[in-house]
Order: structure tokens, then sequence, then C-alpha cells
């Protein structure tokens, strides 16, 4: 890995640090983490490997990205403030979700340039997965899948939340049951 590599995945989990507060839900919170991560796509992916069983991987890899945004966006508390714009603020367990999310495709690029290349070729060869650059597809897919899925899940339940009492509604944080509805 090198320093850049570190860097990327640095700045993608110290992300969740603009998560935790209190943070109004406006064009910048929605640009910020997309740009983060489509900078890191840029950088990582040369192209998506369609051989063999690496869209399996790839989708695999996606649909977990899925689970991790969604369930990082449904721990995360919405409301509308006074000034009738949304907030949101990730709690302990989406930090948690952001950072597992994160940290598990840097600990597969440790492994895999620290001892761990042979253990993944045999993985690959017998699966069916053609080359490191389905294995590099797939946990950038993963990356954005998590991101977009947050950031479409936060940004539902942000419409879906009433405004504050004095304004037209009652004030109430939006709960995981209003994507229901």
């Amino acid at each position: 890995m090198s320093t850049t590599d570190y860097l990327i995945n640095i700045a993608l989990v110290l992300l969740v640090l603009t998560q935790i507060r209190n943070r109004r839900m406006d064009l910048r919170s929605l640009i910020l983490p997309v740009v983060a991560v489509a900078g890191a796509a840029f950088y990582y992916l040369k192209g998506i490997p369609t051989a063999g069983n690496d869209v399996v991987l790839e989708l695999g890899l996606g649909a977990l990205g899925v689970l991790l945004g969604v369930a990082c966006a449904r721990t995360t508390s919405v409301w509308r403030d006074a000034d009738g714009m949304a907030y949101s603020r990730a709690g302990l367990a989406a930090a948690v979700l952001w950072v597992l999310g994160v940290g598990s495709r840097l600990a597969f690029e440790v492994y895999s340039t620290h001892g761990g290349a042979g253990a993944i070729t045999r993985f690959s060869e017998s699966h069916s997965i053609t080359s490191g650059e389905a294995w590099t597809a797939a946990l950038v897919l993963m990356a954005l899948a998590e991101v977009i899925s947050r950031m479409i899940v936060l940004r539902v339940r942000a419409a879906r939340v009433s405004t504050p009492a004095g304004m037209g509604g009652e004030r109430r944080p939006a709960a995981a049951s209003d994507l229901a509805a």
C-alpha cells in the first residue's frame, strides 16, 4: 500500500467526524461524501471485469455496501429545526457501521499486500474470480453503494420529517418506520 492509499482510507474514515455532530442537510452535506468516494473510485477503478464470477463478487460486495449504508442511515437521527431545514446526526451505531465498512476495505487491502495475496489468489482461482482488478472493482462498488444508499435513505427520511411546532406541524424526529410508510 502506498502513502496515497493510506491517506485516502484515513480521509474516508475521518468523514464520519462530519456526521457525528448536528449537520444541516444541505447541498454541501450531500456532495461531500459522494465526492470523496467518487475521488477514491476515480483513483482506484480502472474497469469493471465481467468474466468468470467477477460480477457475482462485485454485486455481492455492492449489496453489502447497500446494507451498511441503509443501516448507517437508519441509525442516524434526522429532524427538522425551527429554521425549517432538516438536520442529521450520526450516533455511535452509525459511526461504527461507517468505520466497519471503510475499515473492512482497508483491512482487505493491508492483508492482500502484507502476506495474504496467496490466500486471496487461491480463493479467487477456486471461485472463478479472474483478477485483482475484480477485487478492486468490487471494493470500490461497495464503497459507492454504501455512500449512495446512506444518502438516499437520509434524504427520504428528511423529506418525511415533520416541521417544528409553530411552523405548520409538530416537531418529531424521523423514525425508521417512516421509510415503510
